[in-house]
């Protein structure tokens, strides 16, 4: 069997488009489709997630989910208290300590009796402060009275001053004995459950150390009967309320470290005291007894999460739990293409404000999640920011007093619900374009269109392409053999080391010793910086042009990383770097040829413009370069790529390889000098004795 046919055969069969396909569903809307009861069956996509969520709830073990935002980790996480062992929930009530202020009492009781002993206590005391009320009232009555007969039987008024100093004086007495001293003795309840209650789910993501391990309140009257009881200031935290329950922590990596290991503390023992967080608060005099915590850890994060995780506490979960990488797509499958169906109708449901979707509308949201996958045969997980989609649509489809939303709603709703990057990138050309900084007719030397993707946050799954101009000139050296790479632009790491690598090409293919000139490259417009190696291709093609001094067509827009070897390597984006070029009126952009079968632009710029698949910087100066008379002679010395190819030549040759340029088919005064060294001294022979 050939090659050809096994890769057919191993490859899976492309589905129709989504608007063919959606003709054979039996649903005519969504409110037609079931959506399951349990949340761990609503998740999309990640099956693998949800078996390992589902077993680490039944066994009560800890979990860190990694992955981009938006897959689904927090409905993940969500989703295991309806799954966790039936336990009973514990009640947790703070009592004062009389042998130490500063170190409250803690009693656990079973769930909805804390709430019944609090208010029990509570009505006790509310019983004693009447009774003292009364008592206090009627001494201050008969004071005020007996002061009353004596100053009208005897005359002397000034008695009068004196029974309402007393009955003051017997207010004070009350006040700062007894009422206060019943007030003290009042129990509080930290955590309480009702008795009916599910395992508690508490989101800690951003807390605080004191809202996540608890905290005891600054009290600024500490005397004079005025002070607050210490049990009454203490505050449970995230770990304490998560007791038998989920506690969620996502973006793990920004809790601080020492957060970490008291977290790690309380996971190992299963009980943690509170104390005050601050070191200037009079709670940090305070500390409890122990109070219960044991709960399941699920930890969360994108993949920069595990460089600011605590060594130790990542340790404990992998040790006595399970790590799990959240997917990002996931095939464009029969079954999958259903599930986003049940996932425009749960979020409608979710919604509760938007109308439910008819079949053009299913298939054009199915059809914007090949297109953010960023691979044709895939369709993307980033379920939070295509519901973002679902719910401008409805608003549209609300707005517009229809029963449905349809395909046209979501067209608008794309348009509307654009990403920020998007906007402001269109101001961007707006402005560019008027001061004629992008050019897109003619030819010029040493001037290529390089094509790039504009994105504020790295976790968005929507970017926005750029056109980037890249302008090259080469010039002598100012001393033999120091020639120099020169780019300006803000260039990160990846960046600077794509532009030194293209030097080997020249070297190899080109017989050109770039150590006797110096190349500058300056990347127009990249006010933001540069990162990342995929302008290698547009860096390489400018070069070349200000060094053979051949035309480049600027009708023309490139993207593509680019080996040492001259090949050219796949990248991120071409969807959006070709949509973008074609809006400001590229006729023709050269891709990867690996890159091909990820291209998914929208039905208004199939007739706008061509996409070329390269393989070699061969086909990029081929595609790119203008007609020159010194372009056949640049050609001919980049054939030899194309002859060894690992698999060979992707089309004929027309040279033959015996009739190649070679070294010494170029004239001794355009090949460099090598520079000569003077050999080292040697130092005399000492001679023997």
């Amino acid at each position: 069997m050939t090659d050809e046919a096994t890769l057919r055969r191993t490859e899976p069969a492309l589905l129709p488009p989504p608007a063919v396909w959606m003709a054979n569903q039996p649903f005519v809307t969504t409110a037609d489709v079931k959506v399951p009861e349990k949340l761990l069956d609503q998740v999309i996509g990640q099956d693998h997630a949800v078996t390992v969520v589902r077993k680490a709830a039944e066994q009560k073990r800890h979990v860190m989910l990694i992955g981009d935002p938006g897959t689904g980790k927090s409905m993940l996480a969500r989703a295991m208290t309806e799954f966790l062992p039936k336990e009973e929930l514990e009640d947790v009530i703070a009592y004062p300590n009389p042998e130490d202020q500063n170190t409250p009492r803690i009693r656990v009781v079973p769930a909805g009796k804390g709430k019944e002993i609090v208010d029990a206590q509570k009505f006790e005391a509310r019983k004693k402060q009447e009774q003292r009320g009364f008592l206090m009232m009627v001494l201050m009555l008969t004071v005020v009275g007996l002061s009353l007969f004596i100053a009208f039987t005897t005359g002397q008024y000034q008695t009068i001053l004196y029974g309402l100093l007393g009955a003051m004086l017997v207010f004070f007495l009350f006040r700062s004995a007894g009422m206060q001293r019943s007030v003290q003795m009042v129990p509080k309840l930290l955590v309480g459950h009702d008795p009916d209650e599910v395992a508690p789910f508490v989101d800690a993501t951003a807390a605080h150390s004191g809202a996540l391990l608890g905290d005891v309140r600054h009290d600024p009257f500490q005397a004079g009967g005025l002070e607050t009881p210490a049990h009454d200031r203490v505050e449970a935290g995230a770990i304490h309320k998560a007791n038998r329950g989920v506690l969620y922590i996502d973006e793990i990596n920004t809790l601080h470290l020492p957060s970490q290991q008291h977290l790690l503390t309380a996971i190992q023992d299963r009980r943690f005291q509170i104390t005050g967080q601050s070191e200037r608060s009079s709670g940090a005099m305070v500390k409890t007894e122990p109070v219960p915590c044991n709960f399941i850890l699920v930890a969360a994060g994108n993949l920069d999460a595990l460089q600011g995780m605590h060594p130790a506490l990542r340790s404990r979960i992998r040790g006595y739990g399970y790590e799990v990488y959240v997917r990002d797509q996931m095939d464009d499958t029969e079954e999958n293409r259903q599930k986003l169906v049940r996932f425009v109708a749960q979020e409608v449901i979710r919604d509760g404000k938007i109308p439910h979707f008819d079949k053009s509308g299913v298939a054009e949201i199915i059809h914007e999640a090949q297109r953010r996958s960023g691979q044709k045969g895939k369709l993307t997980l980033r379920l939070r920011e295509l519901g973002g989609l679902v719910r401008v649509a409805g608003d549209l489809g609300k707005e517009d007093q229809a029963a449905v939303a349809t395909s046209a709603h979501v067209l608008r709703a794309k348009s509307i619900a654009r990403s920020l990057e998007q906007q402001i990138y269109d101001r961007h050309i707006e402005h560019k374009q008027k001061y004629q900084l992008i050019h897109t007719e003619g030819v010029a030397v040493g001037m290529v269109n390089g094509l790039a993707v504009f994105s504020a946050d790295n976790g968005m799954s929507e970017h926005s392409g750029i056109v980037m101009p890249i302008v090259s000139e080469v010039t002598p050296a100012s001393s033999r053999g120091e020639g120099k790479i020169i780019a300006t632009g803000k260039l990160g790491e990846i960046a600077k080391e794509a532009v030194q690598n293209i030097s080997a090409i020249f070297k190899k293919f080109l017989a050109e010793d770039v150590s006797n000139h110096d190349v500058h490259i300056q990347f127009v417009l990249a006010h933001e910086g540069v990162e990342g190696d995929s302008a290698s291709v547009s860096i390489a093609t400018a070069v070349m042009s200000a060094l053979s001094r051949v035309p480049i067509r600027q009708d023309v827009a490139m993207t593509g990383s680019l080996s040492v070897h001259g090949l050219v390597l796949p990248v991120g984006g071409v969807t959006a770097k070709i949509e973008a070029a074609a809006k400001i009126g590229i006729k023709k952009v050269l891709i990867p040829k690996a890159n091909l079968v990820d291209v998914l632009i929208e039905d208004d710029f199939v007739d706008k413009i061509e996409v070329v698949p390269c393989d070699t910087i061969y086909d990029v100066l081929e595609h790119a370069l203008d007609d020159h008379p010194k372009k056949a002679e640049l050609l001919a010395k980049l054939r030899t790529l194309e002859t060894n190819l690992p698999r060979g030549p992707t089309k004929a040759v027309p040279v033959p390889a015996r009739e190649l340029p070679t070294k010494d088919d170029i004239p001794s005064e355009d090949i460099p000098k090598p520079i000569r060294r003077r050999a080292p001294v040697k130092p005399p022979a000492t001679p023997a004795p």
